[in-house]
């Protein structure tokens, strides 16, 4: 199982009815596995959308909430500047279940020098404006991906509030783990 897999996994395991993404190739290979594991064919599935923005995606996901289920966004960590403020008065403040799982930029093998400057600080800001966060990287297995994903969707249901899971799964060459 890839560490991409084991989060699309997570994803299903904790119940999220829909998920929306921003279109990344770093986050590709969730897309990918989210869509094959909800029987998708051709890129195209019922219950995963692409969205153009951090903040809709937020505002989206969150709103489903509304029906009674549990939406989720996949996204990049360099995306909280523009979800920031749908997050603290959309979500928090209206009390939403929402599962994030953004994927880190920053770290090893990371060829964009200027990316650091928002995805470093981003753990400490989502902290200080009180949304939980549980970061991840490559000192654990996959399948303990899945099960801290899954557990972080139980997490945000049961406390009425987004969750945040931060996951690192880039080897040093760039490439996907």
């Amino acid at each position: 199982m890839t560490y991409a897999e084991a989060v699309a996994d997570g994803i299903w395991e904790a119940g999220v009815a829909r998920v929306g993404y921003i279109p990344s190739v770093t986050v590709a290979p969730i897309i990918n596995s989210l869509v094959a594991t909800d029987g998708g064919a051709d890129g195209a599935s019922p219950r995963v959308t692409p969205l153009s923005r951090e903040e809709e995606a937020i505002g989206v996901m969150g709103a489903v909430a509304f029906t009674g289920r549990l939406g989720a966004v996949v996204m990049q960590d360099n995306g909280f500047g523009n979800a920031l403020t749908a997050l603290t008065t959309f979500t928090l403040s209206y009390h939403l279940p929402l599962l994030i799982f953004a994927n880190t930029r920053g770290g090893l093998g990371e060829y964009n020098s200027m990316i650091h400057s928002i995805s470093q600080p981003t753990p400490v800001i989502l902290r200080a404006v009180g949304l939980p966060v549980i970061e991840l990287d490559r000192g654990s297995s996959a399948e303990d991906w899945r099960d801290v994903v899954k557990e972080a969707g139980v997490h945000a249901v049961m406390t009425y509030r987004p969750v945040v899971v931060l996951g690192s799964f880039w080897n040093t060459d760039g490439k996907v783990a």
